[in-house]
């Protein structure tokens, strides 16, 4: 590692209720990938927007290559070097890969945009990436993992000499990954100062040479990854340790009832001839590589997308589910893996959150019940253990964890006895996970049914009860928790039938 590039010393900032930031120290060096990690709400993303100019910080000082500066803007921190390359992608997928890397900076031949000189440029950044894509190729086509290096190439087109890598896994495949760290491992030779947010623990052993922890919006310590543990990145981010054993044996009492059974179940080219049954008290856990049909399989049974045949059984009767106030009238409840998309209303308060599929129930006439909503919300909020001032917080205001438990509130105040947990730790950290997995695990324990849909081997060998596997829309084979091993499972998720 070379000489330190960025200094963040003391940062502090307040929002009303909230001190986000307590006087926060980093240190990012040239030449090192440097992951910053937290619990969701530990005040990661904070940090990094009042680097780059999206907060005002209220105190502290920020050093650039030697200078002490404060962004007012992001346009500002990149014409300075330093960039963010998003979790969420913010391109437009009608515009050709060249447009989209140099949209607002376009070359211009006279008044006329200059697309040729656009994609000469593009093909020089994609050789510096060792990246094979066409710069004259519609964004639209691409892979998510080819969008994400476009990103990249965005980023090192403003000259960056620090950028900011937020979650960039969570929507790749393993190959993808591996191409993402050869990029990474490039830049770091190139001398860049590297930030790397991210929840996956494996990641950062394989890719930093140095982390920085964070817990309660203050700063915990910085360790070299060389020299530590996952176990001591753990214990630092939530200050207690968690175990992260599988289970080793189904815990559904036996005669347990089945209360749902599908068969036949046919939904485009994604989902073919699927039948399988859930238990009362069980967590039947979905497992399968991307594109297997797991989550199409799942918005089929809740009646988001078209069926085109196979029947849907809910405690031993026939049901009819077109729609998903169907599904919701037979007692399912749907957690998306796009909770910002599909779960929640992220601009309403909590209270109106966890009355949404219940909202009849608050009505006086026109008018809702404000007192009784509130009480329910504050239930919820109590008995999930959910973060917040109350519950008038603002959802969008909540870290990603807090978010999850207020869709989970949502369909408990309607009383499902059927959830579908599409993905339910995606881009949530270990400690949020743990309280995740206690509260399905204690939902079970009640006589909820659950399907968990989860591309993390580890999570659904922790949690499952039995494990359904499919591959190219088909389910591959169903395995006992007793026997399940992660070969066992890869073996059935590459396994196509005829």
């Amino acid at each position: 590692m070379g000489e330190v590039i960025l200094t963040m010393k003391g940062i502090d900032k307040s929002f009303p209720g909230v001190h986000a930031l307590d006087h926060v120290d980093l240190e990012v060096r040239r030449g090192e990938v440097h992951a910053l990690m937290g619990e969701n709400g530990a005040g990661k993303s904070t940090l990094m927007k009042v680097l780059t100019g999206i907060y005002t910080k209220d105190s502290g000082t920020i050093t650039f290559e030697g200078k002490e500066v404060e962004f007012h803007n992001t346009r500002e921190a990149q014409e300075a070097g330093i960039v963010i390359v998003h979790q969420e992608l913010n391109m437009l997928g009608h515009l050709t890969v060249a447009q989209n890397i140099f949209i607002g900076r376009e070359f211009k031949k006279g008044i006329a945009i200059d697309d040729k000189k656009m994609n000469e440029e593009a093909a020089k950044l994609f050789r510096r990436l060792n990246i094979d894509i066409d710069p004259t190729e519609t964004m639209s086509n691409l892979t998510v993992g080819k969008q994400q290096m476009c990103e990249i190439a965005k980023a090192i087109s403003h000259e960056a000499k620090v950028i900011v890598f937020d979650e960039p896994s969570a929507a790749l495949t393993e190959a993808e990954i591996d191409e993402l760290f050869k990029i990474i491992r490039d830049l770091r030779e190139q001398q860049l100062g590297i930030i790397y947010i991210s929840h996956r623990m494996d990641e950062i052993k394989v890719i930093t040479d140095r982390v920085t922890v964070m817990r309660d919006g203050t700063y915990v310590g910085t360790l070299i990854t060389s020299q530590c543990t996952k176990n001591d990145i753990i214990n630092m981010m939530v200050g207690r340790v968690i175990y992260e054993d599988p289970k080793t044996k189904s815990m559904v009492p036996e005669g347990a009832p089945v209360v749902l059974r599908v068969e036949n179940l046919n939904a485009g080219k994604m989902v073919q001839n699927v039948s399988f049954q859930l238990h009362k008290g069980e967590i039947l856990g979905f497992s399968g590589l991307m594109g297997a049909g797991r989550t199409e399989t799942a918005r089929a049974i809740f009646g988001a997308d078209p069926k085109q045949s196979g029947d849907i059984y809910v405690n031993g009767e026939k049901v009819v589910i077109n729609s998903p106030e169907d599904a919701v009238k037979h007692g399912i409840g749907y957690l998306s893996e796009d909770r910002k998309r599909f779960g929640i209303v992220v601009q309403k308060t909590i209270a109106e959150n966890t009355t949404l599929a219940t909202l009849k129930e608050f009505l006086n006439g026109i008018f809702i019940n404000k007192k009784k909503e509130n009480q329910v919300a504050q239930q919820y909020v109590d008995s999930l253990a959910t973060k917040t001032p109350g519950v008038d917080q603002l959802v969008v205001n909540l870290s990603g964890g807090n978010q999850q438990k207020v869709v989970i509130a949502k369909w408990l105040a309607r009383n499902s006895d059927i959830l579908i947990f599409d993905e339910p730790t995606r881009g949530i950290d270990v400690g949020a996970k743990n309280e995740i997995y206690k509260l399905m695990n204690r939902l079970a324990s009640e006589g909820k049914a659950i399907i968990m849909i989860s591309s993390e081997m580890t999570e659904i060998l922790r949690m499952s009860d039995r494990i359904v596997v499919m591959c190219e829309g088909k389910i591959t084979g169903e395995l006992d928790i007793a026997e399940a091993t992660q070969e066992k499972i890869m073996n059935l998720a590459t396994r196509e039938i005829s």
